[in-house]
């Protein structure tokens, strides 16, 4: 598990922080960073309001253990580290006592999958998780594909939705500045859906929008994947593509009442 001692130091305090933003009545957007951060703000999640949500958004499953892994990157890692049917798949880990599997797989759905890992597959289908794929977008459109999906996690809309979002779910023609891109994923604009179909159900409780790294590309490659983010941020919180009505006010400035 590379770079273990940092993860494990960063995540408590990202939980921490997480918990206290949520116990105070807020919405927590969490900004990364690669896609590991997910322990701590999913951990802190549960902490603040128990019963859990997960829509993971993502072209990776990130559902491996230390032993299934091929590269021993954490950031393939975190979902296996959250879910109460894993935990005997893991060794004594050091200095994250802080952090137990607190989440039941089945409250788990993804979408955008198209680079899962040969034990990953085996543990979506031993375990029945909802994973839709992009040849499942392709087939069934991503409107219903999402409603699915929060449907299957969330069907009386009593537990509280944490969505991570990596930006390496859109298409790298439209995110270009991420480490692990893959071709054939979502456009924009069906990630801006899924957003505005989260928000609409009014289950929303924290976000993570992960995996931008402006490190990456050209400094046009930036412009255009921190765009994306922020569009895919903006869906998630409200913000509707038709236009919106400015805040507190009914009167059109300007009348000139006639004589």
């Amino acid at each position: 598990m590379r770079e273990y001692d940092d993860f494990a130091a960063c995540m408590e305090k990202v939980s921490s922080s997480v918990k206290q933003v949520l116990s105070d009545g807020r919405l927590c957007l969490s900004l990364g960073g690669d896609h590991s951060m997910g322990v701590g703000t999913i951990d802190g999640h549960y902490q603040a309001k128990g019963d859990l949500a997960v829509l993971w958004i993502d072209a990776h499953a990130d559902i491996n253990t230390s032993a299934t892994s091929p590269t021993g990157n954490l950031h393939g890692m975190p979902v296996a580290l959250l879910v109460k049917e894993l935990a005997d798949y893991w060794p004594y880990l050091p200095n994250m006592d802080w952090q137990v599997p607190m989440l039941s797989i089945k409250n788990i759905a993804y979408i955008g999958l198209r680079s899962v890992d040969e034990y990953e597959r085996l543990i979506l289908e031993k375990f029945g998780v909802t994973a839709y794929a992009m040849e499942d977008v392709e087939r069934l459109g991503v409107h219903e594909v999402t409603q699915r999906a929060l449907e299957a996690i969330n069907p009386n809309g009593e537990r509280s939705l944490h969505v991570s979002f990596d930006i390496d779910s859109l298409d790298p023609l439209e995110a270009p500045s991420t480490g692990t891109t893959e071709r054939g994923g979502l456009s924009l604009r069906e990630g801006v859906h899924i957003m505005e179909t989260v928000f609409a159900s009014g289950t929303l409780g924290a976000m993570d929008l992960v995996e931008v790294n402006p490190l990456i590309g050209s400094e046009k490659d930036v412009k255009i994947t921190v765009d994306a983010a922020r569009q895919v941020v903006r869906a998630g919180f409200g913000y509707k593509r038709r236009g919106m009505p400015p805040l507190l006010k009914q009167e059109i400035p300007g009348y000139q009442k006639a004589d």
